[in-house]
C-alpha cells in the first residue's frame, strides 16, 4: 500500500478554484494544482492562483505536466479540468493514469469554437454557417460570403470578448480588432466570423457521469428588445420545465454532450432556438460563471464543486439520481454602461439595491473616479446583481425594480 498522501489534480483552478479547492479538502484530500497559463500572466491577472495548494505546478502541455508530476509525492486519485482550457491537458494526464477523463479525441473542440464548428458539422449537429479568418482584412469577405447580419468572435476565447456584430457590408469593411488578448490572457490570432442566429439564448447546465448526462438548469439571456447583440448578458432569467422549449433544447444539449465526449462532471452549454431548431453557440466542460454555483449552494441541495470532483473520481454523484430541490428560482442583471465611455460620478441606488428584497448579491466593478468604457463584455459590466425569488415572475418583478432604482452617473470623455 503506498504511503503517499492522496490528492486531487486540479488542471487550471482559476475561476472555480476555491470551490474545487474546498472540496477537495473537505474530502480529506491533498490539493495539487496544475496550471497552463504563462506564470507571468497568471501572476498578474490571478495573483492568488496558487493560495491553499499543497503543491503548484507549471506546464503548457501533457507531456511536460506528466513529466512534473513524476516528483510529486502524492498519490493522484482525480484529475479534475476546473476550467475550460483544461480539457485536452486534464484528459491526457488522467488517461496516462488511468484515471477517469472525459474524452480526449474532442477536447480541443470543447474550448476552440473553430474545432467546436467542424466537429459539431461532422455530427450532424445545427450550427450557424462559418469561416476561420486569420487576418481582420479578410472579415468582410467571409461576412460577405456567408451573408448579414454576421457576427465575429476569437477563435479561443470567453465572455464575449472581441465579439462584434456585424450588421451589414458596411460595419464589415471596417471592422477593427479591438481586443488583441483573449480572457486567458493569450495572444488572438484567428476569428471565428459566423452567421447570426436570431431566437432565444439559453445556457444549459447539466452534469454528467460515465457517459450518462442529466440537464440541471437552464437560463434565458432577455434583452429589452428584439435588437440584435453581440453580448448576450442583460436580464437572465432560469426558465422553468413548463418552458415551451425546454424540452427541445435538453434533447439537443444531451446529443451534444454526448457528440463532445462529455464523460464526467459539468458542461455549460450555450444554445439559440428559432422556427428552424435549436443552434449550438458554444460548449464547455465546465461549471458556470457569475451566480450559478452560489445560488445552487445556497438555494439547492445540490453540491456542484463537490460532486465535481466525485465525478473525477469515478464515483456517481448524488446530483444525477436525486431532485436538485430548488427553494427558490434565480436571476441575475448586468447594468450596461450604454452612455459611452467616461468617468464614473457616482452609482445612485446601490445602498437600496443592497437592502432590497431578493437581491442576494451585488457586485460594483468600478468606483466614482474610474474610467468606465462602455459595456461590451463581462469585463465592462459596472453593477451586477443576483437575484432570487419564489417563481419566476418574482425573479422578473424584481429585475424590473433593481433597473429602476440604480442609475449610473458618468462624465463622458471629451
Amino acid at each position: 500500500m503506498s504511503n503517499r498522501r492522496p490528492a486531487v489534480l486540479l488542471v487550471d483552478p482559476l475561476w472555480a478554484g476555491t470551490g474545487c479547492k474546498k472540496a477537495v479538502r473537505d474530502m480529506g484530500m491533498d490539493i495539487v494544482s496544475l496550471f497552463t497559463l504563462e506564470p507571468d500572466e497568471l501572476r498578474t491577472a490571478w495573483p492568488d492562483h496558487a493560495e491553499d495548494d499543497d503543491v503548484s505546478l507549471y506546464a503548457t502541455g501533457a507531456a511536460e505536466a506528466l513529466s512534473a508530476l513524476a516528483g510529486v509525492d502524492h498519490e493522484i486519485r482525480a484529475v479534475v479540468p476546473a476550467s475550460e482550457t483544461a480539457g485536452h491537458v486534464a484528459g491526457v494526464v488522467a488517461r496516462e493514469l488511468g484515471l477517469p477523463h472525459d474524452d480526449v479525441g474532442p477536447a480541443r473542440a470543447r474550448h476552440d469554437k473553430f474545432l467546436m464548428r467542424e466537429h459539431a458539422a461532422a455530427a450532424g449537429l445545427r450550427i450557424p454557417a462559418y469561416r476561420l479568418v486569420r487576418h481582420p482584412s479578410e472579415v468582410r469577405g467571409a461576412a460577405d460570403d456567408i451573408g448579414y447580419p454576421a457576427i465575429v468572435k476569437q477563435r479561443v476565447g470567453a465572455g464575449s470578448i472581441g465579439a462584434t456584430l456585424l450588421p451589414d457590408a458596411a460595419s464589415a469593411a471596417d471592422f477593427r480588432v479591438v481586443d488583441r488578448n483573449n480572457i486567458f490572457g493569450r495572444t488572438v490570432d484567428a476569428w471565428l466570423v459566423e452567421e447570426y442566429v436570431r431566437g432565444r439564448e439559453f445556457a444549459v447546465n447539466a452534469f454528467s457521469s460515465g457517459g450518462d448526462h442529466r440537464v440541471i438548469d437552464m437560463w434565458e439571456y432577455r434583452r429589452p428588445d428584439d435588437r440584435d447583440y453581440d453580448f448576450p448578458l442583460w436580464d437572465n432569467v432560469q426558465a422553468t420545465p413548463e418552458d415551451p422549449d425546454w424540452a427541445r433544447v435538453e434533447e439537443y444539449v444531451l446529443r451534444v454532450l454526448t457528440a463532445f465526449g462529455v464523460r464526467h462532471g459539468p458542461s455549460h452549454t450555450e444554445v439559440k432556438a428559432n422556427a428552424d431548431g435549436v443552434h449550438l453557440m458554444e460548449v464547455a466542460a465546465r461549471l458556470p460563471g457569475g451566480p450559478a454555483t452560489d445560488q445552487w449552494e445556497k438555494f439547492t441541495d445540490f453540491r456542484p464543486f463537490h460532486d465535481t470532483v466525485r465525478a473525477y473520481l469515478g464515483q456517481r454523484p448524488d446530483v444525477m439520481d436525486r431532485p436538485v430541490g430548488g427553494r427558490a428560482v434565480f436571476g441575475a442583471v448586468a447594468l450596461h454602461n450604454e452612455t459611452g465611455p467616461g468617468t464614473l460620478v457616482a452609482v445612485h441606488g446601490l445602498d437600496e439595491l443592497r437592502n432590497h428584497p431578493g437581491v442576494d448579491k451585488v457586485l460594483v466593478s468600478y468606483r466614482p473616479g474610474d474610467h468606465v468604457p462602455s459595456t461590451r463584455d463581462v469585463r465592462s459590466i459596472p453593477v451586477g446583481a443576483w437575484i432570487s425569488g419564489p417563481d419566476q415572475e418574482a425573479v422578473v418583478r424584481v429585475i424590473k425594480e433593481v433597473r429602476a432604482m440604480v442609475r449610473l452617473e458618468i462624465r463622458p470623455d471629451r
